[in-house]
Order: structure tokens, then sequence, then C-alpha cells
């Protein structure tokens, strides 16, 4: 895409020390109300700001930040987020939340079990092409149905109804064999992620930035015990 159109674009737009996202991340200045403070414009900054504000909210300290008028006011020219968040429909994982950020901080896509498909690597290709998003998130959880419906489903070969199949399908290759039971969703749970990152960080487009040092791809967990988000290495 033209340089030009990225810069019309763009000018009109974790946790505790060793456990979570990053290690002894430090606040990036977030305020509760009015203006919101610059955006962290590095794959390091983003990444230590979504583990500040998973702090945040699994110690219930959450500042819902970036919500006040002038900022709603703010937004109607244009956007300029940080992260992009590849999350599950899981309704207890709201990413917006998780993290404790508020309006044009995230651009978040929702499948189920992380599923990607053309519309979801377009949708993430805008936000890093075209928005210069520095690092996207692949965030899969704890008990996550999608990935327990495939791995039943390639068990018992019972085919799943309407269009839910093929979220099954798209996960399959994720199913780890060398567990059983409850550890087989557990583990291809994070399978999974790893398996969806890796097919975004083969995107040539995508790779791209990564090589250039303007974008990380990441994967993580959200336990919803604890609420802590972790990495996914």
């Amino acid at each position: 895409m033209a340089t030009s159109r990225r810069a019309l674009l763009r000018a009109t737009a974790a946790v505790a020390a060793g456990t979570g996202l990053v290690t002894g991340a430090s606040p990036a200045g977030a305020t509760a109300i009015g203006r919101p403070s610059p955006r962290p414009d590095t794959p390091a900054a983003a990444l230590a700001e979504l583990s500040t504000g998973n702090r945040r909210w699994r110690t219930l300290h959450q500042r819902h930040p970036h919500e006040a008028r002038p900022l709603r006011q703010s937004l109607v020219s244009g956007q300029h987020p940080f992260a992009l968040i590849l999350g599950c429909i899981d309704s207890r994982v709201p990413p917006e939340l998780v993290f404790d950020q508020g309006l044009g901080d995230l651009m978040t896509v929702r499948s189920a079990g992380e599923v990607l498909d053309e519309a979801v690597l377009g949708s993430i290709a805008y936000g890093v092409l075209e928005l210069g998003i520095p690092l996207v998130v692949v965030l899969g959880h704890q008990a996550c149905g999608a990935v327990a419906a495939a791995v039943e489903a390639e068990e018992t070969g019972a085919e799943l109804p309407a269009h839910i199949q093929y979220i099954a399908d798209q996960i399959k290759p994720a199913i780890d064999h060398t567990h059983h039971g409850a550890a087989r969703v557990d583990a291809t749970i994070d399978a999974q992620v790893r398996l969806v990152r890796s097919r975004l960080s083969r995107e040539a487009d995508l790779a791209a930035e990564v090589n250039a040092g303007k974008l990380a791809i990441v994967g993580a967990r959200y336990e919803l015990s604890t609420q802590l988000v972790h990495r996914v290495r």
C-alpha cells in the first residue's frame, strides 16, 4: 500500500513480575478521564501497556480509561489504536475489560477459537498496514468451548450442526494427542494459539513488518479463574 495513504490514515486517526505478558511491566501513563496519554508506538511499549492494564483488571483497580466526552469527540476525526487483539467470541473475555483499555485503544477481532479466515486476516492486515498498529495478540482462554467442541467432534466422529463444523475443522490441526480428557482440551487451547500465531507470522506483509521491527505477533492466554493474561510461547 502507498506510503502516502498510510501516512494520511495515521494522521487522521504483565501483571506480577515474571508471570504475565511481560516481566516487571510499569504503568504507561493511562488516565481515567480526559485526553489520552501518548499511545505506545513500539511492540514492547504496547505489550507493557497491556500487561499493566491486565494487572489493574485482575486486582480490581480498573480505571476504565479514555471514555470522557472530549476524547469521544476527538475520535470522530480518526483512530490510532496501539494493539490488535485476535480473541475468541466468549462473553467472559472482552479484550477492552481484560486489559482495562478504553475508546480508541484497541482494535479487536473475535472469532470462535480465534479461527482465521479471509475476513479475519483482512481485518488484521488493515490494522497493521493501514493504521500502523505495532502489536498483534492472539488471545486464547481457559475453558474454551470452541476448542472443547472440536476435540469432542474428533474423538466421537459426530458432525456438528450448521456452520459450527467449520470452526471445529479449523481447530482440528491444533488438537494435542499427547494428552487425554480435560488435559487434551487445555493443551489444545495453547496449541491453537501457537498455530494461529504461526500462520499470521507467515503472512508476507505482516512478516515484513516484523522483520523491520515495527510489529510483534505474540500468543497469550486468559485464565478465567485468576483473570491473569500470560504469554503462550
